[in-house]
C-alpha cells in the first residue's frame, strides 16, 4: 500500500546519501520491530518497502479447515481464494496489509530514525574501509572538545581525529587548515558516529607520500623496503629497484630533487634520507649510516649486533645528533650498530645505547609504526 513513506524514503535517500535499497531495507527492518514490539509475536510476519515506497505485509498463514488463531491460520477457502490448488496442513504467505495499522505511527517513527542512523553507520563504515592505510585530505574544523589536544578533521561525510601523539612535534596546526593525513584505523559509536583515526607521525606517510611523488614506486618499479622515522625530525628510507637499469635513489629524488622535495616540504622540511637496500646485511648497514661511508662492518650474529668502524673524523656524523642517526640506522636494519674509530680503541667506542634500538625496539613486539622491518607491506 502507498502511504507517506514513499516521501520520507526519497528524502532519506537524498539527505542521507544513502543507496535506495539501504534505506528500504532499513525501514522494512524498523516497521517490522515496531510490530513485534506492540503487539509481540510476528515470529511469522515478513514486511517489505519497495523502492516506490510502497510497504507490503506479509503473514505466513497454516491453511486448516477451522480457523482458532487468525494470526496463525487461513481457512481452506480463503486460502483456495489466493492460490486454488491450496490444500490442508500447507503454510502459505497471505498478503495483510490490515497488520501495518496496528503499528503505532510514533513507536514506528523511532525505531525507522534508530534503523536509518544505524544504516547510515554502517554504509558509511564500509565505503571509507577502502582509505583504511592511505592518505586523504581533509580541513581542520575544531578542536576536539573532549581532548583540546585532539583536531577534528573534516574528511568528507566523515570525520577524522587528530590526536596529540599523531602530530608531527613543532607542527603548527590551526583551523581552517588544508592537511594530509594517514588514515590508521576506524571507530564507529560512543555517539559519534563513524570517525577516521588520522596520522601525521605515522611512518606509512612516507610511504604513501612517494607513492604519489614517484611513479617508479607507485608502478612497482621501485620498492620501499623499510622506513625509520622520528617524525618532524629525519627518516630513512630504504629502496631497491625491482627492474634492472633503474636508480632507485634517483627515482626517489627527481631531476634537481624536485620529488623528494615535495615530500618534505608536505612533512614541513622533515629530513629524509634515501639508502639503497642491499641483500648483504653488510652493505645495508653501510648504506644505512649515511652519509658516512664506514671502513668496515663486522656482523656478530650472537646477538645481532653490527660492529661499524668509521674514519675518525666522521665519528659524530655517524653516530648523529644525540645519536639519531645511528639510531635510526638500527631501526632501518633491525641490527644493533655500534659505532668505533678507525683505530679500533676500544676506550673510545661509542656508548650503545646511544647508537641502538632500546631492547624495546629490537627484543620486543612493537606497534607497526616502530617496529623495524625488512620489508614495508604495501
Amino acid at each position: 500500500m502507498r502511504t507517506e513513506y514513499q516521501t520520507a524514503i526519497a528524502q532519506l535517500t537524498h539527505e542521507k546519501g544513502l543507496p535506495q535499497n539501504v534505506v528500504t531495507e532499513a525501514v522494512a527492518n524498523a516497521l517490522l520491530a515496531a510490530y513485534r514490539k506492540s503487539v509481540g509475536g510476528g515470529e511469522n510476519v515478513r514486511i517489505e518497502v519497495e523502492p516506490n515506497g510502497d510497504v507490503r505485509v506479509w503473514v505466513m498463514k497454516r491453511v486448516v479447515a477451522q480457523v482458532h488463531n487468525s494470526a496463525e491460520e487461513i481457512s481452506l477457502g480463503e486460502a483456495q481464494q489466493i492460490d486454488p490448488h491450496a490444500a490442508l496442513g500447507q503454510h502459505m504467505e497471505v498478503d495483510s496489509p490490515q497488520i501495518f495499522d496496528r503499528i503505532p505511527a510514533q513507536t514506528a517513527k523511532q525505531i525507522i530514525l534508530q534503523r536509518i542512523r544505524e544504516a547510515e553507520q554502517d554504509y558509511l563504515f564500509e565505503s571509507f574501509k577502502d582509505r583504511l592505510d592511505d592518505l586523504v585530505m581533509g580541513t581542520v574544523v575544531r578542536r576536539d572538545e573532549r581532548n583540546s589536544s585532539a583536531f577534528i578533521i573534516d574528511l568528507g561525510k566523515i570525520e577524522g581525529v587528530l590526536e596529540e601523539k599523531e602530530q608531527m612535534r613543532g607542527e603548527r596546526i590551526r583551523v581552517g587548515q588544508r592537511l594530509r593525513v594517514y588514515v590508521y584505523d576506524l571507530k564507529r559509536g560512543g555517539g559519534r558516529g563513524v570517525q577516521a583515526m588520522v596520522s601525521r607521525t605515522h611512518r606509512n606517510i612516507i610511504k604513501r607520500l612517494f607513492e604519489l611523488e614517484v611513479p617508479e614506486i607507485f608502478n612497482g618499479q621501485v620498492e620501499i623496503k623499510a622506513i625509520a622515522r622520528e617524525p618532524g625530525s629525519r627518516s630513512k628510507v630504504a629502496v631497491w629497484a625491482r627492474q634492472e637499469g633503474i636508480d632507485p635513489i634517483g627515482a626517489c629524488v627527481g631531476m634537481r630533487g624536485t620529488r623528494i622535495n615535495n615530500v618534505v616540504n608536505e612533512l614541513n622540511g622533515e629530513k629524509i634520507d634515501i639508502i639503497q637496500w642491499d641483500t648483504d646485511n653488510s652493505r645495508f648497514i653501510a648504506n644505512a649510516l649515511s652519509p658516512v661511508k664506514p671502513l668496515s662492518v663486522e656482523l656478530r650474529e650472537s646477538d645481532h649486533t653490527a660492529l661499524v668502524t668509521v674514519p675518525e673524523r666522521q665519528l659524530s656524523l655517524a653516530i648523529g645528533k644525540e645519536g639519531q642517526n645511528a639510531r635510526l640506522a638500527a631501526r632501518l636494519t633491525g641490527w644493533r650498530v655500534d659505532v668505533a674509530r678507525a683505530s679500533g680503541d676500544q676506550a673510545n667506542q661509542v656508548n650503545q645505547a646511544n647508537s641502538t634500538p632500546s631492547s624495546e625496539e629490537v627484543d620486543a613486539p612493537l606497534s607497526p609504526v616502530e617496529t623495524p622491518q625488512a620489508h614495508v607491506e604495501r
